[in-house]
């Protein structure tokens, strides 16, 4: 198998070193190069072909997330972006979701899943930080409220249904694991690949995100029983 081919995008010197020194000691992925801001980030693309860009919001000349997006379609998603960014807001995340990015991680959880991040995203995938996963989440409940999902949940596989149902009643990760006898990772994968399926991003509500969760727990039909 190949290795996964990087290119970091970030205005700070020190960032880029600090991450580059994460990824050197993983088997498997190399830093093909680096760049300091959205411009030179979409000329790199396509002088390396990176398999991952990993990317930082704010930056000169050309933010990340214009980036993102032209790298996304000069690429036809065949380099994915990973957002790597202390912005947790919700206009952020929405605009990067609209952009093509692959993943959104934040940068205090890089440490312990950066490399999986990349990992995740090199094979097609999405990743996002928990806080960021949680926060599509929600909108899931929301939008199934207001009955707006009723035809995208037809294509959710039986355990994405019944993982989805657990999570509606209130469950993390770790919860519906042990409820499912299956393992945390599993249950992570399940979740964003529903996520993705129901195209999730988070729109602004009011009220408690335990009550818009109550409300499609009552919604969501309980799937029976799956084998992986």
């Amino acid at each position: 198998m190949s290795d996964i081919r990087v290119l970091l995008v970030d205005d700070h010197g020190l960032i880029r070193r600090g991450v580059r020194s994460m990824l050197a000691e993983q088997d498997g992925i190399v830093v093909v190069g680096e760049a300091h801001d959205g411009s030179e980030a979409v000329q790199r693309t396509e002088e390396l072909s990176p398999n991952v860009v990993i990317m930082d919001i704010a930056m000169p000349r050309l933010n990340g997330l214009e980036a993102a997006s032209q790298i996304a379609k000069r690429t036809q998603q065949r380099t994915g972006v990973l957002i790597l960014s202390m912005y947790s807001d919700e206009e952020y995340l929405m605009r990067a979701v609209n952009a093509g990015v692959r993943g959104y991680l934040l940068k205090d959880s890089a440490e312990s899943d950066l490399v999986r991040a990349v990992r995740t995203v090199a094979a097609g995938r999405t990743f996002f930080s928990p806080a960021i996963a949680d926060m599509l989440f929600e909108d899931y409940a929301v939008r199934l409220q207001r009955h707006d999902l009723q035809d995208s949940y037809g294509l959710l596989t039986d355990r994405e249904k019944e993982v989805l149902q657990l999570l509606a009643e209130g469950m993390t990760n770790k919860q519906v694991a042990v409820a499912l006898s299956l393992g945390v990772s599993t249950i992570e994968t399940h979740r964003l690949n529903l996520m993705q399926k129901l195209g999730l991003h988070r729109h602004r509500r009011t009220g408690p995100v335990r009550s818009a969760e109550e409300d499609s727990a009552r919604v969501i039909p309980r799937a029976s029983p799956a084998v992986d």
